[in-house]
């Protein structure tokens, strides 16, 4: 199992990767992490107005939140523990879903100069629409990986190097309060055009910002957002303990079949083409020529999880587009120039 520190915040806010401890955690409410009814619901349409939030919360003058439940989504067998954290906001830290929240962990630190500062502020992807798990724009939702470290000689975890945020995030109860600050980020906001497919490709937690996609594109009745397109989700995980949110995604699968399709890349229990592992860049290869074309035809792709996949998933389309007589960076930047090209990792 590979080991991983988390790295600690220095000045700007960070994204944490982490490793687990599995620990089933309680919560008042009954789970709506998962449903599998994706009916449309009503939601309240003044979250459609004005311009994008951003920034609205800093350090300085951040945003006080409450806790209101925190569920492990991972199973026993996973590579780590992953929990979906629901915040009850009162809907006063308004977002749009690709964006994220700031979360400042309580305490403080030594820094590089030997004076004690509060701990930075992490990054966490909204994994949750504008208007929340409960659809009424009072709450938004995180997806978070616990972080801790196991000394690979010893293989005992080391209690000072685990992950500061994420913890007390996964060890929250009912009523914690929380710092929050933003929200932030234009990179991952969903297309003004509802008809342009999305092809989201997520390893881990990078499925948050997708979930909140599909979720507004397939689950809330927005008057004045239809989604007309394809909605296809590649996700990559270790193994199927590990997949999150899995059956709000067969459920989705089965309501919508020519509108939504679902392909995982299970690195521990699928093999590729040659035999190797299956990795989110093989999953993806498999369907290139369909990608290409759906690319060439106004589609937008979306990349979210840690910043270890895009070397693979670059090669594997620097490969692709080669043996179609296309020059890869060309190409890139031609769809970054259509504003077709997102990529988010930490």
């Amino acid at each position: 199992m590979q080991t991983m520190r988390a790295p600690a915040a220095q000045g700007a806010a960070t994204r944490v990767a982490s490793r687990r401890v599995f620990r089933p955690v309680a919560s008042t409410k009954v789970s709506t992490a998962v449903t599998t009814d994706v009916s449309k619901r009503t939601v309240p349409t003044a979250l459609e107005e004005g311009e994008m939030p951003l920034n609205t919360y800093s350090n300085k003058a951040p945003f006080k939140a409450k806790i209101r439940s925190v569920e492990t989504i991972t199973g026993p067998k996973a590579t780590g523990e992953t929990c979906h954290i629901i915040i009850e906001t009162e809907g006063k830290i308004p977002f749009w879903e690709g964006q994220s929240y700031g979360v400042i962990p309580p305490g403080t630190k030594i820094n590089s100069k030997g004076k004690e500062v509060p701990h930075g502020t992490r990054l966490y992807s909204i994994a949750s629409s504008r208007y929340g798990d409960d659809f009424d724009g009072k709450t938004a939702s995180l997806c978070v990986r616990r972080a801790v470290y196991v000394d690979p000689e010893t293989g005992k975890e080391d209690p000072a190097k685990k992950g500061i945020c994420s913890n007390y995030l996964c060890d929250a109860t009912p009523g914690t309060e929380i710092v929050m600050t933003g929200p932030t980020g234009k990179v991952l906001l969903l297309p003004a055009d509802a008809n342009a497919p999305l092809i989201c490709v997520a390893t881990g937690t990078g499925i948050a910002p997708f979930r909140s996609f599909w979720r507004r594109c397939f689950m809330e009745n927005v008057p004045s957002y239809k989604f007309t397109g394809l909605f296809w989700l590649f996700m990559g995980v270790a193994n199927s303990d590990a997949k999150l949110y899995d059956e709000e995604l067969q459920a989705l699968a089965k309501a919508y079949p020519s509108q939504f399709r679902l392909d995982y890349a299970l690195s521990r229990e699928q093999k590729n083409r040659k035999g190797g592992k299956m990795y989110i860049q093989d999953k993806v290869e498999e369907y290139s020529d369909e990608i290409f074309d759906l690319l060439d035809n106004g589609a937008h792709m979306y990349f979210c999880g840690l910043k270890g996949m895009m070397p693979g998933i670059q090669e594997m389309l620097e490969r692709v587009a080669k043996s179609k007589g296309l020059n890869y960076e060309e190409w890139v930047e031609g769809l970054k120039h259509r504003n077709q090209w997102h990529v988010e990792v930490y």
